[in-house]
């Protein structure tokens, strides 16, 4: 299934439709010279912005306008397309998980619910974002590799510490089947995750603020885990 780019970029509301990117040559300014990693800095976070608006199926002449520099300049620093989305990847999906996250899930002087709210607070901020959302909602929809990537790189070890963490807690043995710990973990981190998306694609809030929401789901979660641990698979 292939995004459709235009199509989403447009008729957001409360403002007026985004334009489309010009794929017409435009008139631009001589690129000012700098340093090449300032350079590559610069295009990677212009590509974050117009890939999380436009899709990654918008062609790279309008990325260059928006980079203000030249297409060919633009294939210097990135060799290809593929490369450029790579690099965005690495920068701007994988890039804001912090390490120190799992350890401090780890932290057993701490007690577990404090332990998930702070984390799940810090992600929906740092990670969560619109940007961050969108384009990776993008990239499922084109079919790129980016939303596989993360969960098998980030995703997968964040649920199983969390599950092994939360077995842990209850006193029960940790379940042996690695698929069903998976599914465990999803019922929060799918929640909160869904709650990003509400809140920044589709501009559903309620009265309640973030935390509290959050703090709704790790306690629906912590309630339910001595049940959840002890299912088994057919």
């Amino acid at each position: 299934m292939k995004a459709k780019s235009d199509l989403l970029a447009a008729n957001r509301q409360d403002k007026a439709p985004a334009p489309a990117p010009s794929l017409q040559p435009s008139k631009r300014r001589a690129t000012s010279r700098m340093p090449a990693n300032e350079r590559k800095a610069q295009i990677l976070e212009k590509a974050f912005e117009f890939f999380s608006e436009y899709g990654l199926t918008a062609q790279t002449r309008a990325l260059a306008d928006a980079c203000g520099v030249s297409q060919r300049l633009l294939y210097t620093v990135f060799p290809s397309k593929a490369a450029l989305i790579e690099a965005v990847y690495e920068a701007n999906i994988a890039g804001p998980f912090k390490a120190v996250w799992l350890e401090k899930l780890k932290d057993r002087k701490i007690p577990l619910e404090q332990r998930l709210l702070s984390f799940y607070r810090e992600y929906y901020d740092g990670v969560l974002t619109r940007g961050w959302l969108r384009l990776f909602l993008y990239a499922s929809l084109a079919e790129v590799e980016m939303a596989p990537a993360y969960i098998t790189a980030v995703i997968k070890t964040l649920l199983d510490t969390i599950v092994e963490e939360t077995a842990f807690d209850a006193g029960i043995a940790l379940p042996a089947q690695l698929d069903l710990r998976q599914e465990i973990g999803w019922l929060l981190h799918g929640a909160i995750s869904h709650l990003a998306i509400r809140r920044h694609v589709y501009r559903n809030s309620t009265s309640m603020d973030i935390d509290a929401v959050i703090r709704l789901h790790v306690s629906a979660y912590l309630a339910a885990s001595p049940t959840l641990l002890t299912q088994k698979l057919d």
